[in-house]
């Protein structure tokens, strides 16, 4: 199982802030969990920003990192300072 959350406007968006996915060993990087969730629908592609932030197990990452049965992912988007 891997636990997945959502942050920021992308909690307000898709409605959700954590949910659990099944684990599947086609889901190798946290890309293929993106990938994944895109294919819900319009209003998950929010998650196609092309700079994306995520995060495994509360460490930063990148979309490449690879995942594991039991790991939790997080997705919030680019953080933007003046």
């Amino acid at each position: 199982m891997l636990t997945v959350v959502y942050f920021a406007r992308y909690r307000e968006a898709l409605g959700v802030g954590e949910e659990q996915l099944p684990w599947s060993a086609e889901l190798v990087t946290v890309n293929d969990v993106r990938a994944q969730l895109l294919t819900r629908g319009e209003a998950w592609q929010v998650l196609d920003e092309p700079k994306v932030m995520c995060a495994r197990n509360q460490d930063m990452c990148r979309l490449e990192t690879p995942i594991a049965d039991g790991d939790e992912i997080a997705f919030f988007p680019p953080v933007t300072g003046g």
